[in-house]
């Protein structure tokens, strides 16, 4: 909200993720590719949910949010796999909570997802091009 005191006006957006197994453990970005590796490790062979939200605020007013889930299930993986995964994926992974890019190499760790890829990449692009068009900021 403090964004929006510095764009008078205008529309500003914010989008995060979390990621959840089913037992309730949540999972932060990893810090080194080490602690990526054990993130994998942890999430191989389970479901987990990955949740995106994004918030539109104007002049400190929120105007609209949305929170969209992809369920995930990754393959089990074996430490070859992972350490190879990381050596060619690198440093990059360690923006995103999942340590993954589904849009790349990273399809290939999971045997079955279930939502929107828009979600799976942070941004769930058509809630909130609804709400832009509603909201007259592009034409319906």
């Amino acid at each position: 909200m403090a964004t929006s005191a510095l764009c008078p006006g205008a529309i500003v957006l914010g989008c995060d993720q979390t990621l959840a197994l089913d037992d309730g453990t949540m999972f932060d970005k990893a810090r080194t590719l080490a602690e990526q590796a054990d993130h994998l490790r942890s999430l191989s062979g389970k479901t987990h949910s990955l949740y995106a939200a994004i918030v539109a605020v104007r002049d400190g007013e929120r105007l609209w949010r949305h929170v969209g889930e992809a369920r995930m299930t990754m393959r089990p993986l074996s430490d070859v796999f992972i350490d190879d995964y990381l050596a060619h994926e690198g440093e990059d992974l360690l923006s995103g909570v999942g340590g993954y890019r589904v849009e790349g190499r990273g399809i290939q760790l999971f045997e079955r997802i279930e939502g929107s890829q828009f979600n799976i990449i942070g941004l769930p692009l058509l809630p909130l091009l609804a709400f832009l068009r509603e909201a007259g900021v592009i034409s319906a």
